[in-house]
């Protein structure tokens, strides 16, 4: 079986590319094709597979500012060659979906999410990412184009696996496509129960809105508990003056510190809206209970009450209410753990593996099924 693994771009570290690494570790010959691959800031990640890369890494700054080649991303993704390969693998949660093989290659896609930019987040993509005015008056009009394209590259793809329940509806709905949950790998052996317990809430992230970190913080300030925030990105300044004297930002920690903060932390704090939360399922891992925005993909793995306490407004009062009922509540660490310990990364590449393997067999024995 001749297999190619396809990417969005390598330009960060992030959930995307965890999935990416399993890949690699399942299929150790497969070669990577992306859009745009910077070395520097990957560095050792990926240093060792052959990787390939669209006309776009030629371009000026687009390593660094890849976000401002949306239009061109379409026709960059198209211009592969995967004549060669039985199966295609990629990864998407935005153009890598949208390659186009030949009728004797499966291609199957793991979606991390319908492109949200173009669906249904395009206000909260400018603001997230702070582009010039001019930019963001022209972004819905090239926005137009992109989801008719998005419509059709989805409909490129063979298979659909989903990293949840709730992909597996926007699927449905944005794509009117079937999808398979597999559920992404969180590396369970790096967290563990720690002997004691800190007095300090915890939010682990990137500093971008939709993470509704302002939420937490106006939430804390009323409070007056302590909350450590580890993370970086482009809100970082304005939620530095928007935070009182509890509130601690870290920034970046190393792998050490951060499992040290998340199993000593009295509870994780949760609020935004999200397609699969790794970092809670790490604390989960952690033992530690999670006060969460009862929406996105949480709720298919946490109860109310149980492993930690929902709340039902993105609001800092609805948080507040939250965080006073989690005081009265008593939760088993050894039970979180347990509940976490489905995501380990070897139990997804095992799944991932059997799925594959399962599916190109249908597909070359002329049985597969359309949607």
């Amino acid at each position: 079986m001749k297999i190619a693994l396809v990417h969005d771009y390598l330009v960060q570290h992030g959930g995307a590319e965890r999935v990416l690494q399993c890949f690699c570790e399942i299929f150790p010959n497969a070669p990577i094709y992306t859009l745009v691959y910077n070395k520097e800031i990957m560095r050792d990640s990926f240093s060792d597979r052959r990787i390939y890369t669209s006309s776009l890494q030629k371009f000026p700054f687009s390593k660094k500012w890849h976000r401002i080649f949306p239009p061109l991303m379409p026709a960059a993704i198209e211009e592969f060659d995967f004549s060669m390969y039985d199966v295609v693998l990629s990864d998407s949660s935005s153009y890598a979906k949208g390659i186009i093989t030949g009728a004797n290659t499966l291609h199957i896609c793991y979606t991390h999410t319908p492109m949200r930019y173009a669906w249904d987040d395009c206000q909260e993509y400018t603001d997230d990412f702070y582009y010039p005015k001019f930019v963001k008056v022209l972004i819905p009009f090239m926005m137009n184009y992109i989801r008719v394209w998005d419509g059709v590259g989805s409909d490129r793809v063979d298979k659909y696996l989903a990293n949840s329940e709730f992909v597996a509806r926007r699927i449905k709905k944005y794509y009117k496509k079937n999808a398979t949950v597999i559920n992404p790998p969180v590396d369970i052996k790096n967290f563990s129960i720690s002997n004691k317990t800190e007095d300090y809430f915890l939010m682990v992230g990137r500093l971008i809105s939709y993470k509704k970190h302002n939420v937490a913080i106006e939430a804390f300030n009323k409070l007056g508990l302590p909350l450590k925030i580890i993370g970086r990105g482009p809100e970082l300044q304005k939620l530095k003056k928007q935070a009182k004297s509890n509130i601690e930002f870290l920034e970046r920690v190393n792998d050490e510190e951060i499992t040290k903060y998340y199993s000593e932390c009295k509870a994780f704090i949760f609020p935004q809206e999200e397609d699969f939360g790794i970092v809670a399922i790490e604390a989960l891992a952690a033992g530690r209970p999670i006060i969460a925005f009862q929406g996105g993909d949480i709720v298919e793995h946490i109860e109310d009450g149980n492993e930690g306490v929902f709340f039902d407004k993105q609001t800092p009062e609805s948080l507040i209410e939250a965080v006073k009922r989690f005081d009265g509540l008593k939760f088993d660490s050894q039970h979180n753990r347990e509940v976490a310990l489905k995501f380990d990364r070897e139990i997804f590449k095992g799944k991932i593996k059997e799925y594959v393997e399962k599916e190109i067999m249908e597909f070359q024995s002329g049985k597969i099924e359309s949607f």
